[in-house]
């Protein structure tokens, strides 16, 4: 039998779980980009905080918040099989261990949780730099949002691609904070994922130079981290972009 052939944003997204005293409060998304030799989990704040990030209101029904993580990692050389990592998101009184937006706190609703369960993992960092072939953004740009709708993979710890547009203008901000909108059909679980533009090999693309070129390997650029939808009753979500994370890390010295 031939070798399956993944794309890699596939292994990149990781699945979350939000637990209280080992019970399990709720899934989400997550990705690691790496700072200066530290691995981070990007993610949103209400993942971790386990609270609504206007409101400040706890989501669970159970009225806790998570006190751990627990990151379904690949192992270490075994492209296809998984390992379970917990991480704590509070310290013993009670302090948040995530990094926050300098400026926006809460109000951004990403964070970075520095990684310390990484032995015997492979992690695969995104870049936060923009590529050499970054692709010419516009409303009706077809992106990827990669993760774990209702806590589901489609194998193992594979993501589930969800395609949505965009659908505000890319390079104006919304709200008055860097982030713009997609629609997508995204649901509970998709939260912290990684919004990526993704072109397989030989479909030609412009780039932000003006130049429309065709390549024989995919091309991957990482857009923003997915929050979710403006409402229930929409299918408009929001993304923040990449500078956020820059910013929050950046912060971190």
């Amino acid at each position: 039998m031939a070798p399956i052939e993944l794309a890699k944003p596939s292994l990149m997204s990781l699945r979350i779980e939000m637990r209280w005293k080992g019970k399990s409060l709720a899934t989400g998304t997550g990705f690691v980009v790496t700072h200066e030799d530290q691995p981070y989990l990007i993610t949103n704040w209400h993942n971790l905080a386990g609270r609504n990030p206007e409101t400040n209101d706890v989501l669970s029904s159970h009225g806790v918040t998570p006190d751990q993580v627990v990151i379904l990692h690949n192992r270490a050389g075994a492209i296809g099989t998984w390992e379970h990592r917990s991480e704590s998101v509070v310290d013993e009184n009670e302090n948040a261990l995530w990094l926050e937006h300098p400026v926006g706190g809460r109000a951004v609703d990403v964070v970075a949780l520095p990684l310390t369960q990484t032995d015997g993992v492979d992690l695969y960092s995104y870049s936060l730099e923009e590529g050499p072939n970054a692709p010419l953004l516009s409303p009706s740009t077809n992106v990827n949002i990669i993760g774990f709708p209702f806590g589901r993979a489609s194998a193992g710890g594979i993501g589930i691609w969800a395609r949505g547009t965009i659908a505000s203008e890319p390079y104006v901000d919304y709200g008055d904070w860097p982030r713009f909108l997609i629609d997508s059909r995204t649901r509970k679980g998709q939260s912290g994922s990684p919004v990526v533009f993704y072109n397989p090999k030989f479909q030609p693309i412009t780039l932000k130079t003006g130049n429309s070129i065709t390549y024989t390997a995919p091309i991957m650029e990482l857009l923003g981290v997915y929050s979710g939808r403006i409402s229930e009753e929409s299918d408009i979500g929001m993304v923040w972009k990449t500078v956020v994370v820059q910013e929050i890390l950046a912060a971190a010295r």
